[in-house]
C-alpha cells in the first residue's frame, strides 16, 4: 500500500515541547541555591610588634632567638639548625630554669621556621614564649 501525503495546510508540525525540561532545570537551580551553604572562611590576622625595646631586669635572663629572612636561626649568638634549638633552649633552661624564650623573627622571616622554631622550644620545656619583629 502506498501512504498518501497530506497537502501543506493539512500537515501538523510535531516537536520536542521543552517547557516541562525548563521548569525541572529551574526548579533543580532553586533547589540548589536554596541549599547551598556559603560559608565565609575565618581567617587568622596576625600584628605584628613594629619595634623591639632591649630586654630589662626581668626579661634580661630571656633565652634569646633570632629568625632571619633567609631562614637562619640564631640562638646565643650562634647560628644553628632548627634540630638544635630544643638542645640549646634545654641547656639554657638547665642554667636558669625560670627563663622564657623571646623569638625576635625579621619581618619577612618563613613562617614554617617559625613555627618549628616554636615547637622545638614546647619540645625543650619551656612554655613562656615571647614574641617580636626586627626589621
Amino acid at each position: 500500500m502506498r501512504k498518501r501525503r497530506a497537502s501543506g495546510a493539512d500537515q501538523e508540525h510535531t516537536g520536542i515541547d521543552l517547557a516541562p525540561m525548563l521548569d525541572f532545570v529551574t526548579n533543580l537551580l532553586i533547589f540548589f541555591i536554596i541549599t547551598a551553604v556559603f560559608v565565609k572562611e575565618a581567617g587568622l590576622e596576625v600584628n605584628r610588634p613594629t619595634s623591639f625595646e632591649q630586654p630589662q631586669d626581668e626579661d634580661s635572663k630571656s633565652i634569646q632567638i633570632q629568625i632571619l629572612e633567609n631562614g637562619e636561626i640564631w640562638v646565643d649568638n650562634r647560628a644553628v639548625d632548627v634540630r638544635a634549638v630544643r638542645a640549646n633552649v634545654e641547656r639554657m633552661s638547665a642554667v636558669n630554669p625560670d627563663s622564657g624564650v623571646l623569638i625576635l623573627a625579621q619581618e619577612r622571616a618563613p613562617t614554617g621556621t617559625l613555627v618549628e622554631v616554636v615547637d622545638q622550644v614546647h619540645l625543650g620545656g619551656i612554655n613562656n614564649i615571647t614574641f617580636s619583629t626586627t626589621q
